[in-house]
């Protein structure tokens, strides 16, 4: 990959807390599994606080574009929807020599799944998303969006925890954790294909069965302070990474 990603991913400008997570999240091998290239019009779905957009923005700004489709916020927006949405715009803004030309759309309920201009964006990347889709309802308007969006050829990347096979969809709604093929069906009825799968972010240690399902481990540790050690030893989520184009 260039240098300058290398870069973006060495860059002090990142926040401290954020950059511990490389380890789990393999940022460089990740997008380089993408091929994401700095001249590229990229959009980052759901980017939450922004861990990713730390990376992206910068690298992509000075010949590409980055957009972040956020949380479409309305009445019904849960609160952490809208805290989230709120901390991420002033993150945005306390740093213009980062991020003055990222570009900002919505995506959700109830009407909001035009998350770039139509065959627009060369890449549309997806972390950990998935199961949220699931849980409202709206997966398949979701990939249909993403696919909408993507150039003929275009990539769309997808990170999420992986279930075991047969997990149920109720299931998958409470732990967080989805099944690859339920990934799969989503993007292929979208249109997709499947390019390649990679076990970048696997996590051998993840047995996928704790009280608060994924968000057991770290960085949420819902339990708090309760078996703490035991959940850091085990670190965040198996994950699945899969590659599709938009024929």
């Amino acid at each position: 990959m260039p240098t300058a990603l290398g870069d973006a991913i060495a860059s002090p400008s990142r926040t401290e807390a954020f950059r511990a997570r490389d380890d789990y999240r393999h940022p460089q091998e990740t997008l380089a599994f993408f091929n994401v290239q700095p001249d590229m019009t990229v959009v980052e779905i759901w980017p939450g606080a922004g861990w990713y957009t730390e990376i992206l923005a910068p690298y992509l700004k000075p010949q590409g574009r980055y957009i972040a489709a956020g949380f479409a916020l309305n009445q019904d927006s849960p609160n952490y929807q809208g805290r989230l949405a709120t901390a991420f715009v002033q993150k945005l803004r306390a740093q213009p020599a980062l991020y003055d030309k990222v570009s900002l759309t919505a995506l959700g309920k109830p009407d909001h799944y035009v998350i770039a201009a139509a065959a627009s964006a060369d890449r549309v990347l997806t972390f950990r998303n998935v199961h949220n889709w699931l849980k409202a309802g709206d997966a398949p308007q979701v990939f249909a969006a993403m696919f909408a969006a993507l150039k003929r050829g275009g990539v769309l990347g997808v990170v999420e925890h992986r279930a075991a096979p047969g997990t149920s969809l109720e299931q998958m709604k409470d732990s967080g954790y989805v099944t690859e093929e339920e990934v799969k069906r989503l993007a292929l009825e979208a249109g997709f294909h499947l390019d390649a799968e990679s076990e970048i972010n696997a996590n051998p240690k993840d047995t996928k069965n704790y009280p608060k399902g994924v968000w057991t481990l770290p960085p949420v540790l819902a339990l708090k302070d309760a078996e703490r050690e035991k959940y850091l030893a085990i670190g965040e989520s198996d994950r699945m990474t899969l590659r599709f184009i938009k024929p």
